[in-house]
């Protein structure tokens, strides 16, 4: 059973590309995840490949239409054989509950979780939209749609992680993207922790992409992560 809590981006053009990078990955020292980009070019034979060969698929494609359209993408999706598949919170509370239905009926229940607000936007981006909140205010209001509407969990920056756990309990699944490792850079994540902090803040998965396949040797890497998570995790004692 693979109980890593990194979670590897896949965010490749192309299929050839991604397998040279998918063939040096341990399916037992990390998860997957398959955003639009890469399913795009791939489509799903590439996810159900990537189920075959061992790893945890996260489908990364953010649903969000009218709630008969999501139920059954992630009826689908499901079919596909994935760990973890993803909605977008701003669809609302119809299209939430409609998705849930959807994957309770199939027989493989893969994790549905709720897109929040992205890493990549602050609270002045929000404002643009005329989301007068602040960021951290306004995933919690779709952090706590998504857990009355049965999700499993949310797409989060970690630095909101502590005040989601506190408000919504342990067991709803906080997965963080925008991890860098110390010393990495930022690149277009605006709100970023290392995997430590993140860890400590009460993050159970953590989406991690550039620095794994930028290192010299992404085994040992990915090994250095879980070690560095395993740490923050007996800190954390939960």
């Amino acid at each position: 059973m693979n109980n890593s809590r990194v979670i590897v981006a896949l965010d490749f053009p192309d299929v050839v590309a991604a397998w040279q990078h998918i063939r040096v990955l341990d399916p037992g020292l990390c998860r997957v995840k398959v955003g639009m980009e890469l399913f795009t070019g791939g489509g799903p034979d590439l996810v159900e490949a990537l189920v075959a060969d061992g790893f945890d698929v996260f489908l990364d494609l953010k649903f969000h239409d009218i709630p008969t359209t999501v139920a059954k993408a992630c009826t689908v999706a499901a079919g596909l054989g994935v760990w973890m598949l993803n909605i977008h919170a701003g669809g609302g509370r119809q299209m939430l509950l409609a998705a849930r239905e959807a994957i309770a009926r199939e027989s493989h229940q893969p994790l549905l979780i709720g897109v929040t607000v992205l890493t990549s936007l602050a609270s002045a981006d929000l404002a643009d939209v005329g989301i007068e909140a602040a960021a951290a205010d306004h995933v919690a209001r779709l952090a706590g749609l998504c857990k009355s509407a049965g999700l499993d969990g949310v797409v989060c920056s970690a630095q909101e992680a502590g005040e989601l756990r506190a408000a919504l309990g342990r067991e709803f699944i906080l997965v963080a993207p925008g991890i860098r490792p110390a010393g990495s850079a930022s690149n277009d994540q605006k709100r970023t922790m290392t995997p430590a902090e993140a860890i400590l803040a009460g993050s159970h998965y953590l989406v991690i992409g550039r620095p794994v396949f930028q290192a010299l040797d992404p085994v040992q890497m990915l090994q250095q992560l879980n070690r560095e998570i395993d740490v923050a995790l007996a800190q954390r004692k939960v």
